[in-house]
């Protein structure tokens, strides 16, 4: 055991100072040098690790020797001022302090904080309250010990929300789609309830405005842009108008059938027929139609709106730019290889209980809620097969097309009947319109950056600001950069929306079985492409890296 008096403090009492003689106190270890900085005088310096290894490899090395005789010196500990560190998260949201104790030295006080957040360039988001709990915390310390926290916190943008419209009165098709309960409780299938019509003032439809959202920002003050939400137009069609008090609603002026179109709502006139045969020949109307009996092989029926059809629809044509609805079937037959005698058209959606052999087109969703048969059936939405309660919908044979997805309760069929299925095939024109938004705001920046540079160059204002020519041509200048900004901001939100659209396509866009994949059917995503080999029981196919994967993770 060393001597306590071998250790020291120097003259201005920064230091501890040992002088030893290893032949007289040799030899040591660490533990016998650390020992002495436990006195009183010592306890609250800092031990310097470098020069206590120093000190006994030194005496150790000379005891016993003749340089041994003379006396070493070596400073052992200092006083140390306490420090404030500051680590910032990769993505600039949060910063975090540590704060060390001092050892015997000055104590970090809220100055020293405020030039390390100055230094470091954080400005935003400080909390004032966790810095002084944090200073608190540090006068009960050890020498040396930490005490750490998060002291400062970006907001993140709130994006917008998109606009929505609501619809506020039934259509034909939902009419169709749930039959009248009896007084027992039984469902009569024939009984559809009162055809659905409105009159003048009746609400249609609801228009819900976007919002715009808040920006927010990092620790360093810089600001995070949000992402506006995405309008979407309401316009009145023949028979309805804006609501005189509120722009945001939709009302009828005319009494008839309500039809929902692309852009919003429309009132059409009705006409009603029993059956469409030769009797009665091919119909043409501007309105909606409604047929309470069939529409016979080879016959046309045109609507600018609805087409509801109470009976079958076999081996004819039907075109409307509305909804068709067919509330028993859609029949028809091979005429010769990919022709088929049955076509129908919508500019909205199609709803049937039972489709075959026939040639169904749809801007909008095509629901059948019974069975799909040998059909060829083409999308611009989704294509459902299955009842309300999702207990049957078999889409069996021939092709079926749909931009944003097929659900089905079963596709294909236990005779491994060949079926056809293809989604979301159109990521490409997607990703040709994403480059073209891009070339065309890399093109704004250009020019806005050669307004500047024009403008720059101008001469002095007192030299032209009596020239009313000049000014008039500063003011179009100003104006045009001004409407270019504005027009670029628009594109650089429509670019962020459909990047996300892109990047999330595969995700969005899937087929889903609810019971059976059979056999022999060939899933087409993309450039992705399988053809079963085994059954599926319920299951999601997506794309995945270009390869067709099922997830069974939602059974």
């Amino acid at each position: 055991m060393l001597t306590p008096s071998l250790v020291t403090l120097s003259a201005d009492k920064s230091k501890a100072e040992l002088r030893i003689i290893p032949n007289t106190h040799g030899p040591v270890s660490e533990d016998d040098i650390n020992a002495l900085l436990t006195q009183a005088d010592f306890t609250m310096l800092f031990p310097i690790i470098p020069a206590i290894n120093k000190a006994v490899s030194e005496v150790n090395a000379l005891c016993g020797q003749t340089p041994g005789g003379h006396e070493l010196f070596f400073t052992i500990a200092e006083r140390k001022d306490g420090s404030v560190s500051i680590s910032v998260s990769d993505d600039k949201m949060q910063a975090s302090m540590k704060i060390t104790s001092a050892w015997g030295g000055k104590d970090i006080t809220l100055p020293d904080i405020l030039n390390t957040l100055k230094t470091q360039k954080i400005k935003m988001g400080l909390s004032k309250p966790k810095i002084m709990a944090l200073i608190q915390r540090l006068s009960i310390l050890p020498p040396g010990e930490t005490c750490e926290g998060i002291i400062a916190s970006g907001k993140v943008a709130v994006n917008g929300e998109d606009a929505i419209l609501t619809r506020k009165v039934a259509l034909a098709r939902e009419r169709l789609l749930q039959p009248q309960e009896r007084e027992d409780g039984s469902v009569d299938m024939r009984d559809l309830g009162s055809l659905i019509t409105v009159k003048p003032n009746d609400v249609l439809m609801i228009k819900t405005p976007l919002t715009t959202g808040t920006p927010g920002f990092n620790i360093h003050g810089d600001v995070l842009q949000q992402i506006p939400g995405k309008d979407k137009s309401m316009e009145p069609g023949t028979g309805a108008s804006f609501h005189p008090q509120d722009p945001n609603q939709l009302i009828a002026t005319v009494p008839g059938q309500p039809v929902e179109n692309r852009t919003g709502m429309q009132v059409d006139d009705i006409l009603q027929i029993k059956d469409v045969d030769v009797r009665c020949g091919h119909v043409n109307f501007k309105g909606s139609i409604l047929i309470t009996g069939d529409v016979h092989e080879g016959m046309e029926v045109k609507a600018s709106g609805d087409v509801t059809v109470m009976g079958f629809v076999e081996s004819a044509t039907i075109e409307a730019q509305g909804d068709v609805i067919v509330s028993k079937g859609v029949i028809g037959r091979l005429i010769k290889e990919h022709e088929l005698s049955t076509k129908i058209k919508a500019t909205g959606q199609i709803c049937a209980q039972f489709v075959q052999y026939s040639q169904l087109e749809a801007q909008g969703n095509i629901l059948v809620t019974k069975q799909l048969l040998h059909s060829h059936s083409t999308s611009g939405d989704t294509i459902t097969v299955s009842d309300a309660q999702g207990k049957r919908g078999d889409l069996v044979g021939g092709i079926a097309t749909a931009a944003k997805g097929i659900r089905a309760i079963a596709f294909g069929a236990t005779a491994s009947t060949k079926t056809e299925l293809f989604c979301a095939m159109h990521q490409g024109e997607l990703k040709q319109e994403l480059k073209e938004l891009d070339d065309s705001i890399k093109g704004m920046v250009v020019a806005s950056l050669e307004l500047e540079a024009r403008l720059r160059k101008l001469p002095p204002k007192a030299e032209w600001q009596s020239d009313a020519g000049m000014i008039e041509q500063v003011k179009m200048m100003l104006e045009q950069k001004n409407q270019m900004d504005a027009e670029r901001i628009k594109e650089e939100v429509e670019y962020t929306q459909h990047l996300n659209e892109v990047e999330n396509y595969y995700n969005n866009y899937v087929i889903q079985a609810e019971k059976h994949i059979f056999i022999n059917v060939e899933i087409h995503i993309g450039n992705a492409f399988n053809r079963t080999q085994r059954e599926h029981g319920p299951c999601i196919a997506k794309n995945v890296n270009q390869e067709i994967s099922f997830d069974y993770s939602n059974r």
